[in-house]
């Protein structure tokens, strides 16, 4: 019969001292039957494994131990002080401030940290094992030995100290897995964490790009399986709306989230639940019976990241042709500038594009004619100013007024702009030691003779009069 079963029916009656003064033990849990199938009333054991025999101690009446969960008011429970009456389906109880050993210590704090980081990821397990393993843990770090108390049969159910190692090699091979990798997370993951959230830049609109999420335990190791909830503004997540859970990934690597914004200050509020300092405990108001260690014990984080997004950038695309063939021409240089035909144009991260000179900068046209410029902020006026003609092409070149074309780029686009030049019709200049330039004359035709031919016809006939005169000379002499 159990203790707070004797004590509510007998009350008062001599031999209930006798047997209290000797110690006389509450029933185990193993008594109760199992969920669903739960009485109206008294303890109801929820999941996990019964092991056979019980741990001896003076009078106990069982033959096996109960190792997992119990039904306390509609919510899955964990007990704490081992050998104590468990807590009845509807038991009243008490928040308490302290987690204390079933002998009344403090647990220590790492310990606190540890459990309660057990609970909030086992606490709410459906396996058996897993259970048990939870349940055998909890007991080992709130009843074992402390010098004071130990493990006799002899003592009483309220001194007995919990046999981890007799009841541990009692438990199914499943279960005492589960105890090493359990305990080996709560070493390593115990709380309370920290968590950042890491945006990438740029980020640009309508493009995904992947923050970074940190879930960090006290040890500074990253926390795995830890269930967060996104919430976006301005943004997108992977499922494609505002809204998404997302577990860290099991072996506590940062969890990178494909985030997609849709506006220019996207922002993300990631939120999850952190083990406390120490589990939430609840004590039964009657006495002799095992306090309870819940979910309860968490501590909520929230962090909040909240940035800039630009628009996809644009490329301007410049080609340099022949006015009158249309063929394209190597060698022409650009200035690129922004409407103002001075200033510089922007990058996408805002700063300005410019050449080494710190002035806007200057393409030359290649092969094909064209001088491209790539990854430029979008919306903005893009203009495209001839500081220098290609070959053969300065003639009608004017320093004053060059060819310019303007724009406007528009996000995710190209903007194509075209410059023209007249080809030189001769050469400004001959070379120092190159070869004569060919030049093409137009014939000329006119209707009587050119100055040339009548000069030259005079010559002939002054030529002529001039041998007259000497003729007559010579004639003249030879009369006389």
């Amino acid at each position: 019969m159990a203790l707070r079963t004797m004590i509510a029916g007998a009350s008062g009656a001599m031999v209930l001292a006798g047997l209290v003064a000797i110690g006389m033990p509450a029933a185990a849990a193993a008594a109760t039957p199992t969920a669903p199938n739960c009485p109206a009333t008294g303890p109801c054991q929820d999941i996990g494994d019964s092991v056979t025999p019980a741990q001896p101690y003076l009078h106990n009446p069982d033959t096996s131990d109960w190792f997992g969960s119990f039904l306390v008011n509609g919510q899955q429970a964990w007990c704490i002080d081992f050998a104590l009456a468990a807590p009845n389906q509807s038991e009243t109880l008490t928040t308490g401030q302290t987690l204390q050993t079933k002998f009344g210590a403090t647990v220590d704090p790492t310990i606190a940290s540890e459990i309660s980081f057990l609970l909030l990821r086992f606490g709410e397990t459906k396996d058996n094992d897993t259970a048990a393993a939870l349940a055998w843990l909890l007991h080992m770090w709130t009843a074992a030995p402390d010098g004071t108390h130990t493990t006799d049969p002899g003592n009483t159910f309220q001194t007995i100290a919990f046999d981890a190692p007799g009841a541990k090699a009692k438990l199914p091979a499943a279960a005492q897995a589960d105890i090493a990798t359990m305990l080996a997370a709560a070493q390593a993951d115990h709380g309370p964490w920290t968590a950042t959230l890491d945006a990438p830049s740029p980020l640009i609109i309508g493009t995904a790009t992947n923050w970074t999420m940190k879930v960090l335990g006290t040890t500074s190791n990253g926390v795995g399986g830890v269930p967060v909830t996104f919430t976006a503004t301005d943004a997108t997540l992977p499922n494609g709306t505002a809204t998404q859970i997302i577990n860290t990934p099991d072996n506590g690597s940062p969890l990178s989230v494909a985030v997609t914004p849709t506006g220019p200050n996207p922002k993300i509020v990631a939120t999850l639940s952190s083990p406390a300092a120490i589990p939430l405990v609840e004590i039964p108001n009657v006495a002799n019976t095992q306090k309870t260690v819940t979910t309860g014990g968490v501590t909520p984080i929230t962090t909040t990241t909240t940035t800039t997004a630009q628009t996809p950038p644009g490329n301007v695309t410049v080609t340099k042709s022949d006015a009158a063939t249309k063929a394209v021409l190597a060698g022409a240089r650009i200035e690129f500038t922004g409407g103002d035909k001075v200033s510089p144009l922007l990058k996408q991260d805002g700063s300005p594009l410019t050449g080494t000179d710190g002035k806007p900068i200057i393409v030359t046209t290649g092969t094909d004619g064209t001088a491209p410029v790539t990854g430029l902020r979008t919306p903005q006026t893009v203009c495209a100013i001839e500081t220098t003609p290609p070959p053969g092409y300065d003639q009608s070149f004017n320093p004053a007024s060059p060819p310019v074309a303007c724009g406007t780029l528009n996000p995710g686009a190209t903007l194509q702009l075209s410059l023209t030049d007249v080809a030189n019709k001769i050469p400004v200049k001959i070379p120092a030691g190159g070869p004569p330039p060919t030049v093409t004359t137009e014939a000329l035709v006119r209707s009587g003779p050119s100055p040339t031919a009548l000069v030259g016809f005079g010559g002939l006939l002054i030529g002529a009069a001039g041998g007259g005169t000497l003729l007559a000379r010579r004639v003249s002499r030879r009369r006389r």
